[in-house]
């Protein structure tokens, strides 16, 4: 079986989200609030399931990821049959 994933990334508390801030200007151009809007970006892997935390870690640390500047979150979607 393979399991798919969903892996998250945004930036760092504290690092300036540039496109976050152009979006809620825009959002407040067209009269919708929002308090604060963070962008990020998510994408979707199916990996085999045997050590799965540990592959995503790795391709997230190593590949995904700017460890310096950003955090990501990572959420079970479900299991795969392997063709």
């Amino acid at each position: 079986m393979n399991k798919r994933v969903r892996v998250v990334v945004f930036l760092k508390p504290g690092v300036l989200d540039a496109q976050g801030q152009a979006v809620q200007t825009g959002l407040r151009a067209l009269g919708l609030e929002a308090s604060e809007v963070r962008v990020g970006k998510a994408f979707e892997l199916t990996v085999p399931e045997e050590r799965w935390r540990e592959r995503v870690r790795e391709l997230c640390e190593r590949f995904l990821t700017n460890p310096l500047i950003e955090d990501y979150e990572v959420y079970e979607r479900e299991e795969v049959p392997t063709p």
